[in-house]
């Protein structure tokens, strides 16, 4: 290590708290990184990643960043460049399974690498036809769950064939069918020389396993990996980890086993869990400071995962705590609208609302978010979530009804709608012929071409919409280095786009729990918590309900500032009344008769 370096005084390692220097200190050997929710982990990992390439411990090119998002690469890829580590792979583990099959393909087997099957639905859809099943699309997306949870979790056929008695054929379909129908997809995908993702991973470790030669060249090209998420991996990841180590132990983990929500498309926590037993004298730090909530939000998300396996005790960071009666402050360079969220006001405490039915539930959120925005809150630092997208139909219409603009994350990603590839092309055709100017007057005059103003049109409705995704594109000028070029802004502009690094619209976002995981907001509203609705009807047994308890954790520790957590005795076109979600009970009995309560008395009821 380079004695240049002194960690003592390291501008890298000065905006850490304790922990999170602990973790950026710890450069060699296998680490175990416990991190709570709102606790910095990216921070940490990132100055790590940084402080280990200043000083000489690495060399950023033999670095494996590893993660489960493109979105999530991305901005790890990002935040080293700002802390000067370039060079460093960070990426997917598909991306990175891909990338090595794709060289190693024609050395080893010859010719190029087989296409990659995008979706499995139409392939799914010919083995049927070709079997003569009677399939519709639900059934069929279903089967491709199936394929992508039996390859992940590393089961051959026969193994396969004794869980799906037990996990249940889907649709009307009996077990052989859906044995045979799988037997299909695969023959067809073969004849037309494709592989799928889930096989991606399978036949790079495959080829790791097998080749020597392979082995040798992927130890030599990464020593270091860093895995992000590490509860979500699965079975088929944790063996390419493995085979790219090849015995090694220079790997820091990262994870929280309260976050584990994907259980169902074959994660588990086991490997974050049992990290320490299979390396053993590894450094495992855990990090509780939550920089992100108020001390209440906090207190929720600790009284709903007392007691579970792997569970933190978060702290609150800044005035006040989760009830432990520490107030750590937070470390010099950590974000203020984190480092401040404790001094949210009483009137800020998290709520349990209760509402007629469903309809009454939307128009409550859908003006109490009216009510927000109206006092001056942006309508981007707002979300609602819930379980499924279903829920979000009727508060978009509840929005639209009081003039509240919205958008439901994962109906249409931003840089496919049309308006934004139609104003990314037009940039990036003017840069390469203007040059000289100022970069707004660029870039806004291209906008302008387009339908864009600087003022918003009135209301909302797909005009609307519109010029949000314009005007987001816009504001991503005020973010730009000062010497930023026209040409450098295009170009950024299209990385952003082939990363999905989407900019911020202004509208409120709809959201399930699965899709907000990794994401904040300073409010945050979780409607439809109800027995059925969350937890989920098809959820038995204790893990399966244990899961739904980790997705409403995801949901409450996206929030800084405000919770609201509703349900309605009532929905359109059912009959008889439902129950509050057992998680709700909970939270309510626990903090009925507490000054500090959930909601400050138990259950708030409306009409």
């Amino acid at each position: 290590m380079d004695d240049d370096v002194s960690a003592a005084s390291d501008p890298l390692l000065d905006p850490l708290d304790d922990e999170q220097r602990i973790v950026a200190e710890a450069l060699l050997g296998p680490v175990c990184v416990l991190a709570g929710a709102g606790t910095g982990k990216t921070r940490a990992i990132t100055h790590r990643i940084a402080y280990g390439v200043a000083s000489g411990a690495y060399d950023p090119a033999r670095i494996m960043a590893l993660t489960f998002t493109t979105r999530a690469a991305a901005e790890l890829r990002a935040r080293l460049a700002q802390l000067g580590a370039r060079g460093v792979h960070a990426r997917t583990f598909h991306a990175a399974a891909l990338a090595q099959l794709n060289h190693f393909w024609p050395l080893v087997v010859g010719g190029s690498a087989p296409r990659v099957l995008e979706f499995k639905g139409r392939l799914l859809g010919e083995a049927s036809e070709r079997l003569r099943l009677r399939t519709d699309v639900p059934t069929l997306r279903d089967v491709a769950a199936e394929i992508e949870w039996r390859k992940v979790s590393i089961l051959g056929m026969d193994e396969y064939e004794r869980r799906l008695a037990s996990r249940g054929a889907p649709g009307n379909l009996t077990v052989d069918q859906v044995l045979a129908l799988i037997a299909a997809y695969e023959q067809l995908k073969d004849e037309r020389r494709m592989l799928d993702f889930e096989d991606v991973l399978l036949v790079t470790a495959g080829m790791i396993e097998t080749e020597p030669s392979v082995a040798l060249h992927v130890r030599e090209t990464y020593r270091y990996f860093v895995v992000d998420e590490y509860q979500d991996v699965s079975p088929a990841q944790q063996q390419l980890l493995d085979l790219w180590l090849g015995g090694r132990r220079e790997v820091c983990v990262v994870g929280d086993a309260s976050q584990t929500i994907y259980t169902f498309a074959g994660a588990t926590p086991d490997y974050l869990l049992g990290f320490e037993r299979r390396y053993e004298g590894a450094t495992v730090v855990r990090l509780e400071r939550n920089y992100r909530s108020t001390a209440a939000i906090v207190g929720v998300a600790n009284r709903l995962m007392r007691g579970r396996a792997g569970a933190l005790q978060l702290q609150a960071a800044g005035a006040g705590s989760a009830g432990e009666g520490q107030a750590p402050v937070a470390p010099t360079g950590v974000d203020p609208k984190r480092a401040d969220a404790a001094s949210a006001t009483p009137d800020d405490q998290p709520t349990i609302v209760e509402y007629s039915d469903e309809l009454a539930e939307a128009r409550g959120v859908a003006e109490r978010i009216r009510e927000r925005t109206e006092s001056g809150v942006p309508p981007e630092s707002i979300a609602v979530l819930m379980r499924v997208n279903s829920q979000s139909a009727i508060l978009e219409q509840a929005l639209d009804e009081v003039g509240v603009s919205s958008r439901v994350r994962g109906a249409i990603r931003f840089f496919d709608r049309p308006e934004v590839r139609e104003a990314v092309h037009a940039l990036r055709a003017a840069a390469l012929t203007i040059s000289g100017e100022p970069l707004f007057k660029s870039v806004s005059d291209v906008l302008r071409s387009l339908g864009w103003t600087v003022q918003a049109p009135d209301g909302p409705g797909a005009v609307r919409a519109r010029w949000e995704s314009l005007n987001a594109i816009a504001r991503l000028v005020d973010d730009a280095p000062a010497d930023t070029t026209f040409r450098a802004f295009a170009d950024d502009l299209r990385a952003r786009a082939e990363a999905q690094h989407e900019p911020t619209v202004s509208a409120v976002t709809l959201a399930t729990l699965h899709s907000a995981k990794g994401l904040e907001w300073d409010e945050v509203f979780i409607i439809g918590l109800t027995e059925g609705m969350l937890p989920i009807a098809y959820a038995k047994g204790f893990e399966a309900i244990d899961e739904e308890r980790r997705l409403l954790y995801v949901g409450i520790t996206r929030a800084r500032r405000r919770l609201t957590l509703s349900w309605s005795r009532s929905g359109g076109g059912h009959r008889g009344e439902r129950e509050p979600s057992r998680f709700l009970q909970e939270l309510g009995t626990r903090t009925r008769d507490a000054s500090r309560a959930v909601g400050a008395g138990g259950v708030h009821r409306r009409a």
